[in-house]
């Protein structure tokens, strides 16, 4: 693989990572610097991490994995995003997405990167300068997702009548990224 496919493929695979990290920002009442690079880094983390465990072991998995992951995906999206909604509030506390749902976010959006990882094993790709790429892809996509969520966040909520709607709009892109997952499985 030709250095420019690597990053064409590190920006796709980041993709969904950037928008669930916008989730993270909307439900920041402020920019707060260290969260933003710790989600980015967790989303970096995991994106870099999956394609090496599919590069190793998804020879032996992949039937298993091609059957579920989607639905896998589907389900932890779901979840965290009604959960999301569910506990809106008139205030946004800045504490829906912890660190353990960001970290399940994070393995639910990986799950391509591992399919990703079983196509390197094929391709004898270079592991190293794949998974460099798309770890700082990641993190620098899903930095900018948790900037520009929290800045169309705060836009919005000064306007009494758009708080409840923007704080569950989080939720809302996590359900529409889990129906995107749960369609996949379908064609």
């Amino acid at each position: 693989m030709s250095i420019t496919e690597i990053i064409a493929m590190s920006i796709g695979l980041a993709m969904d990572s950037c928008a669930v990290s916008m989730c993270t920002g909307i439900s920041m009442k402020k920019f707060k610097l260290k969260q933003a690079i710790i989600t980015s880094f967790i989303f970096g983390l995991f994106q870099a991490l999956m394609p090496v465990l599919g590069y190793f072991l998804g020879n032996t998995f992949i039937d298993l994995i091609r059957k579920v992951n989607h639905i896998i995906s589907f389900l932890i999206f779901l979840i965290i995003g009604l959960n999301m909604i569910i506990e809106n509030k008139e205030e946004v506390n800045g504490d829906r997405l912890s660190l353990k749902n960001i970290i399940l976010l994070a393995i639910a959006t990986s799950i391509d990167a591992f399919v990703i990882g079983i196509t390197f094993s094929f391709l004898n790709a270079n592991i190293k300068v794949a998974i460099t790429f798309i770890g700082i892809i990641t993190f620098i996509l899903s930095f900018l997702g948790v900037k520009v969520g929290n800045i169309f966040a705060n836009k919005f909520m000064e306007k009494p009548k758009y708080k409840k709607l923007v704080s569950s709009i989080g939720g809302i892109i996590l359900i529409l990224l889990g129906v995107k997952e749960l369609l996949k499985y379908f064609l």
